[in-house]
């Protein structure tokens, strides 16, 4: 009987220390995050479909406070009744030093539904506090390499790496919301990855995975993140004031079948409602309204700041580039 020769192991390439280094000084600060009312249910096994409500999140702060997706708590938050303080709202579990995990309760400081994000807070020891580096999204590249740590099916702390795919997409969230300048990526992004953090090469955090683009419920290597210039935005105005002031133009554009069912021609955003009394109603934009012959069509925005619009999506886009009170210049068919 003859014994094989064991070969010895080889040296890792530069490339796979650049990531395990990554992962290593990254993971600590990603976190699970379970929404309370799922933990009344059954406990799930491998391979089960993982309910929403679980989730990731990641270390904000130094205090404690955790960033996740609006729609991993979306089902706890949906049960309380408006202005009244939900208390916990969710279970997270942190690694502390010396990698052992510990759960904590959450309380929520803020949520921005329409934006899919959402502040907890969490009473834990420092040592099991590791705010994650934060990076910036206008300066991310098409083909760049991205990572991202999170909890698919329950999996914790599972590494998963792609590169850039797309920029610039617009979102449609899970909480039935349209989010501008999306990342799209092709790393495995499945549910359960939901809040967690896509990094740069450097370890810094350009987006929050929020959305995949599968007709399995599992990753077809279309994924999505919000990117962080927006959750810069967003987060800090959650843990100074628990709401989000976004800029809006304060009309309903109304569903394109709409459109092609009154027979509008123009490519654009058709204008549905405009509610009296606020800035869009002062400029004079026409809504979508019953006249004597029947339904006549509002007015179609075409164009925001020169930059041509024809999905909602290029309208929000066009907003959001603005701070609350700039103007936006439209231009507008009519008739």
């Amino acid at each position: 009987e003859v014994t094989p020769p064991i070969a010895p192991a080889e040296a890792l390439t530069s490339l796979e220390s650049g990531t395990v280094a990554l992962f290593e000084r990254c993971t600590r600060s990603v976190v699970n995050v379970v929404d309370v009312t799922v933990l009344s249910g059954k406990a799930m096994t491998s391979g089960a479909v993982v309910p929403e409500g679980n989730g990731t999140g990641f270390v904000w702060d130094s205090d404690g406070h955790v960033v996740t997706n609006w729609h991993v708590i979306g089902s706890i938050l949906s049960q309380v009744p408006k202005g009244r303080d939900p208390g916990e709202v969710a279970k997270v579990t942190l690694e502390g030093a010396d990698g052992r995990t510990k759960t904590f309760p959450a309380t929520l400081v803020g949520a921005e539904r329409s934006k899919d994000l959402a502040v907890l807070k969490v009473n834990a020891p420092k040592e099991y506090i590791t705010p994650i580096a934060r990076g910036k999204s206008d300066g991310v590249r098409v083909g760049q390499a991205v990572f991202a740590i999170g909890n698919p099916f329950g999996f914790d702390h599972t590494l998963t790496t792609g590169v850039v795919s797309g920029l610039g997409r617009t979102i449609q969230s899970q909480a039935g919301s349209l989010i501008s300048g999306g990342i799209q990526t092709d790393a495995a992004i499945n549910p359960g990855n939901s809040g967690g953090p896509l990094l740069d090469a450097s370890g810094r955090l350009v987006g929050v995975n929020t959305a995949i683009f599968t007709s399995t419920g599992a990753s077809a290597g279309v994924g999505f993140a919000i990117p962080v210039d927006l959750v810069q935005r967003v987060v800090p105005q959650l843990i100074e004031f628990g709401s989000v002031r976004l800029p809006s133009l304060n009309v309903t554009a109304a569903d394109p079948n709409v459109g092609k069912q009154l027979g509008v021609k123009s490519q654009g955003v058709l204008v549905q409602a405009v509610p009296s009394g606020g800035e869009a109603a002062k400029a004079g934009l026409l809504a979508t309204r019953r006249g004597l012959g029947g339904i006549v069509a509002g007015d179609v925005i075409v164009e925001a700041d020169g930059r041509r619009v024809v999905t909602e999506g290029d309208l929000v886009a066009a907003v959001e580039a603005h701070q609350v009170g700039e103007s936006v210049v439209l231009k507008v068919r009519r008739g």
